[in-house]
């Protein structure tokens, strides 16, 4: 016999649902990292660089651009010679720090309950923990 289908009981999405928008922003790759190392303060490309290992050149700049046209930093060209460029938050992208952080939390959370299943499942049975 075929299971009933409830009725959702979640309130209907609105119309251009805003979870959408604010995770159209966060969904690229790196872009939690590169707002959350603007968090607190300015960062040179090169800093950015040494912040975010793993990201290559090409991707970050295609991110800082996507992030600074959605309005989330700003690119300030310093009068220096030779002229450096920072990155900072806008106001709009202070507002995304409790978002992502929260988000680090629940990770923080997932990670450990990962580990005592595997410190479990290591014990019980001599599986490795990887």
């Amino acid at each position: 016999m075929a299971l009933k289908i409830r009725k959702n009981q979640s309130p209907k999405v609105p119309y251009n649902c805003p979870l959408s928008e604010c995770m159209s922003v966060l969904g690229g790759a790196w872009t939690p990292n590169i707002v959350w190392s603007l968090c607190a303060g300015p960062r040179r490309f090169s800093e950015l660089r040494t912040d975010i290992p793993g990201v290559s050149a090409k991707v970050l700049t295609a991110r800082l651009r996507d992030l600074e046209i959605k309005g989330v930093i700003s690119r300030e060209i310093k009068p220096t010679s030779p002229p450096s460029v920072e990155y900072a938050l806008t106001e709009l992208g202070q507002e995304l720090m409790p978002v992502i952080k929260s988000i680090v939390e629940v990770g923080h959370k997932l990670k450990k309950a990962k580990l005592a299943e595997a410190e479990e499942c290591s014990a019980a049975v001599g599986c490795q923990v990887g």
